[in-house]
């Protein structure tokens, strides 16, 4: 299982946003959607073997389990729309039970630190920027399980950076060019889909 942690730093907590202004209003939500459709969207049909959890706010998590995925279309409105649904259900997630407000879909109530503490054990947990060392210098079958971490259009905060120094296994870069959230996603896939470049 491939998992994506993204964190949404402005995204707003109340679902009262519109969808007509996702990178405004919905403080870049549109770029977020472009991340969580490159998780899981192919050509035709859904990535089942990914996870990805949107911490907004560090407050919430939404997670999306791509075995139960419905209703994700390749456009950023509609992901939008799922993420405000779930927005819309935040009051019904009580204690570690999370709200459940469409198939695949849940919300927890919990932020940053205590979703990568919930993850622990699934993998190796690999921290995506800028500074960290070559993914292509690894074998790609070593990443198969992990859960990735990448921050949105903002850097991590240094208390975000703390966190990770206390439990990231591995901290990588995709190459010598910085890249956006999704496309960071897009590249992943395809170095592990084709085990790191070595089958087309």
């Amino acid at each position: 299982m491939r998992q994506f942690v993204l964190l949404g730093h402005d995204v707003p907590l109340d679902a009262g946003f519109s969808l007509d202004d996702l990178a405004g209003g919905a403080g870049r939500l549109d770029a977020l959607c472009r991340s969580i459709t490159a998780a899981f969207v192919t050509s035709h049909g859904i990535r089942e073997d990914v996870r990805v959890h949107l911490v907004v706010q560090d407050t919430v998590t939404i997670t999306f389990d791509g075995r139960d995925l419905r209703r994700l279309n390749p456009d950023e409105r509609s992901t939008a729309a799922l993420v405000r649904n779930a927005l819309e259900h935040r009051e019904e997630a009580i204690g570690s039970l999370p709200a459940e407000p469409s198939p695949g879909i849940e919300l927890y109530r919990r932020g940053f630190e205590a979703t990568l503490a919930d993850l622990e054990g699934d993998g190796p947990l690999v921290q995506l920027h800028e500074d960290g060392d070559a993914m292509v210098d690894l074998e790609a079958d070593t990443l198969a399980d992990s859960v990735f971490v990448l921050s949105d259009h903002h850097d991590f905060t240094d208390e975000e950076s703390d966190v990770l120094a206390d439990v990231v296994d591995q901290r990588l870069r995709l190459g010598p060019e910085l890249l956006h959230a999704d496309q960071a996603i897009t590249v992943t896939h395809h170095y592990l889909d084709t085990d790191g470049y070595e089958r087309f």
